[in-house]
């Protein structure tokens, strides 16, 4: 009798033995990882923060050297002064003070020409007689045409000055200071990017370079950890994705830790893709797969990534 209840009860465990275990996803903790990349190449004047430190938005974290772009933008400026200059000056048209040097000069350039006239005429009549040489001659009437050619040059150089400056001029004028000003304002940016800041809170990952090292436009400076806590990162097997959608509340169990956590789905792909190295088993060798993102509640200290975990699907 005492055998066949032994024997009873020991079928009785193996039985309960063969009762399946809860469907699981298996996955890892991980976090958005944000690169902060160089935008030009400069040597790094100072770092502010170290690895592994929690940082807000908007916080300074690595400061790269800005004296070549600060001499651009002094060149700059002195061209948007001097383009400023010119405006007003083509704007405002000519002084009196320049009107009065100009007729001054043409005053004597046709002093000039009468005089020189007069010695061409001279030198005229000293030819007819007979009495004067060529060279004489050519060399007045040569001395007589430049200066009635500097005549007309300063008074057309007048006749402009009283007309007063085009409005194509002033147009152009008002073009280039504002292509200066536009150049002005792209430098000012290239500096600002010079003050690497956290762009969301979390915490510093990695800084590959040290004070003095000149990294190369596109370089990796920082990597940043977003957030205040990983979320997982799990596979959810086909013959469980039906059961799954976004909002649900999971069980996770991460190794290491001796409570289980209680997420929340925040994303499940809707196309899949071949289950993970780390995810295999006998059973499920060979099947489909689908990425999903499970947000983790708030925990005294920040858990690490890479750690790995199970999360139960459909547990109550």
């Amino acid at each position: 009798m005492a055998d066949r209840w032994l024997a009873g009860l020991i079928l009785l465990t193996a039985l309960a033995s063969c009762k399946e275990a809860p469907p699981v996803a298996l996955g890892l903790l991980a976090s958005d990882r944000i690169e902060l990349v160089a935008d030009v190449s400069e040597p790094i004047k100072e770092i502010l923060v170290a690895e592994g430190q929690g940082v807000s938005a908007g916080q300074l974290m690595v400061v790269m050297d800005s004296q070549r772009i600060d001499a651009q933008l002094l060149m700059l400026q002195a061209t948007e002064l001097r383009l400023q200059s010119r405006l007003k000056e083509l704007e405002n048209g000519p002084r009196e003070e320049q009107i009065a040097v100009l007729r001054s000069q043409i005053q004597a350039a046709t002093l000039e020409r009468d005089y020189r006239e007069v010695e061409w005429q001279r030198q005229v009549q000293i030819s007819e007689r007979g009495l004067g040489v060529t060279e004489d001659l050519d060399l007045s009437r040569v001395q007589l045409d430049l200066a009635l050619s500097q005549l007309n040059t300063l008074n057309a150089q007048l006749k402009e000055l009283l007309a007063g400056s085009r409005p194509e001029q002033i147009e152009q004028a008002r073009y280039e200071l504002q292509q200066a000003l536009a150049q002005s304002a792209a430098l000012r940016i290239d500096k600002e990017r010079l003050n690497l800041k956290a762009p969301t809170a979390g915490f510093v990952d990695s800084l590959p370079y040290e004070i003095g090292e000149q990294p190369r436009k596109g370089d990796i400076l920082a990597v940043l950890l977003a957030g205040d806590q990983p979320h997982a990162r799990v596979y959810v097997p086909e013959s469980l994705r039906m059961g799954v959608k976004h909002g649900d509340s999971v069980q996770v169990r991460i190794d290491g830790l001796d409570e289980e956590l209680v997420g929340e789905i925040r994303h499940i792909a809707s196309e899949a893709s071949f289950t993970p190295y780390y995810s295999l088993s006998a059973g499920d060798r060979g099947r489909l797969s689908y990425l999903a993102e499970i947000t983790l509640p708030a925990t005294p200290d920040r858990l690490p990534d890479g750690v790995p975990l199970e999360v139960r699907i459909g547990a109550e």
